[in-house]
């Protein structure tokens, strides 16, 4: 498969056409809509107050409930923009946004309202798809689940396995240790309270893959193939493959995983540092990452950046409606990214 994502943040809409989607999907609409809810903000001083419906509109590749085989087309409208917002930025591209480097790489044509096609509400689309990925994926035995790790240095309980992480994909902030809930929401409203935004990181689980796909070659090896769809996601900036940086900190002897025979004759891991991939091929463990979200560049403090029409230095103070933290609204699109992932290494 290979999805093409379109729009701009305060365009017309935004959507994704998914190609070589097997004919014959039974598309669970319900389920795709759950995991397009759990994107949404839900009216939380946690996130922005921009209310969209997302409920996506199918423009092609779907006929009585079922895939075609054709071009999976989903449209989002946008309803509820506010572009007066950005319009004394025109020229004065935000810290930490691709205001600037959207501009010199457009010539100045990029819309920058909201961050046009840069912007958060892209990953709408990405959800829609990740979601008929996981439900093709479910057919071959595959899940694929994430939490929130952590948040501005709050810590959540490690990931164990796929029973803990089926319960959080039900909870309104999805982590697996409610009381940890609390102090990481604290920390997110305190900042917005200050006018700031705080990051975090995201663990992601991807249980069933067998061993034996991908290659040691650039293209083709898992860890990229992940990493290539998972940079694509606004926000993120870092990814590691199980005890990612952590091995620093370790000796051989403790970063290996030790092999055994299992009782029905398959070879397994007494644990998992390696995530699930070795040499670019997966070795049928769990494949586990965490992906490291940064703070939301929009934050509503004095801020210097440049005049882009005269050529001078100059201050920014932005308006407008946006998340102190977009961690727990991005859980869902991780798994979308590791959904699709998952489906090219099976070369689906």
């Amino acid at each position: 498969m290979r999805y093409t994502i379109f729009g701009e943040s305060h365009g017309p809409g935004v959507g994704v056409v998914l190609e070589g989607v097997p004919a014959g999907l039974q598309l669970d609409m319900d389920a795709v809509l759950v995991d397009l809810q759990r994107r949404a903000p839900g009216g939380s001083p946690l996130s922005t107050a921009r209310n969209e419906k997302d409920i996506p509109i199918i423009e092609s590749g779907l006929y009585q409930g079922h895939t075609t085989g054709t071009p999976l087309t989903a449209l989002f409208p946008n309803e509820d923009v506010r572009s007066k917002d950005y319009a004394s930025i025109q020229n004065t591209p935000r810290p930490g946004h691709a205001d600037y480097t959207a501009h010199v790489r457009y010539g100045g044509y990029a819309d920058p309202r909201g961050g046009g096609h840069f912007s958060g509400r892209l990953t709408a689309p990405l959800v829609f798809a990740g979601a008929v990925a996981k439900q093709i994926l479910q057919g071959k035995g595959i899940r694929v689940g994430a939490h929130i790790s952590s948040i501005y240095g709050i810590n959540d309980d490690p990931l164990e396995d796929w029973e803990s992480l089926e319960a959080v994909q039900h909870k309104a902030f999805p982590v697996l240790n409610d009381a940890i809930a609390e102090e990481m929401q604290q920390a997110i409203l305190e900042a917005r309270s200050e006018l700031d935004s705080v990051g975090g990181s995201i663990e992601c689980a991807v249980f069933g893959m067998p061993a034996g796909l991908g290659d040691p070659d650039f293209g083709k090896n898992a860890e990229g193939i992940f990493s290539q769809y998972l940079f694509a996601v606004p926000a993120v900036k870092a990814v590691g493959f199980g005890a990612g940086t952590a091995f620093s900190l370790m000796r051989g002897s403790e970063a290996n995983d030790p092999l055994y025979y299992d009782t029905d004759g398959s070879v397994q891991a007494e644990q998992n540092c390696a995530g699930g991939i070795n040499g670019g091929i997966t070795n049928g463990m769990p494949i586990f990452f965490e992906v490291t979200m940064r703070p939301t560049p929009s934050i509503a403090r004095k801020q210097f950046t440049v005049n882009l029409a005269t050529g001078e230095n100059a201050e920014l103070e932005l308006k407008g409606r946006h998340d102190p933290c977009v961690v727990h609204r991005a859980v869902p699109v991780i798994e979308a990214a590791a959904a699709l992932a998952a489906c090219e290494l099976l070369g689906i």
